[in-house]
């Protein structure tokens, strides 16, 4: 049974960094695809930023360009977001999702349909 679980979201202050993980079990990891989503109140959810089965390929949001970076390492079957100079209008639930070899990274965090999804992990930025 695929499973994706995410940790580390929080209360931070603007201009204070978080690092999300997602923990992947029951998925052959290595043929994945993996990306981070957000969802603000009220707001669809978008594509933050994807990372490609070997990790050699990484896409962003242009929001979070040169703040968030994403890795992943397949040996553990994990992913991670380190997110720096955070922002209020970074509030958002947060997921990680997988996709079976998609065309590409930029493809994967434009589209809303993946075969696996996370329950979410919340990032409040508030002074």
């Amino acid at each position: 049974q695929a499973q994706l679980v995410e940790a580390g979201g929080g209360l931070v202050q603007p201009g204070g960094s978080l690092r999300l993980s997602c923990a992947a079990s029951g998925i052959t990891f290595e043929q994945y695809g993996i990306g981070w989503f957000r969802q603000a109140p009220g707001k669809e959810r978008v594509g933050v930023s994807c990372i490609s089965s070997s990790g050699g390929q990484t896409s962003y949001r242009n929001a979070v360009k040169g703040r968030f970076t994403i890795s992943r390492d397949n040996a553990k079957k994990m992913v991670y977001l380190q997110m720096d100079n955070l922002k209020p209008g970074d509030t958002a639930n947060y997921y990680c999702a997988a996709l079976l070899s998609p065309l590409s990274v930029q493809a994967q965090c434009a589209n809303s349909q993946q075969d696996f999804w996370g329950q979410g992990t919340q990032v409040t930025v508030s002074s």
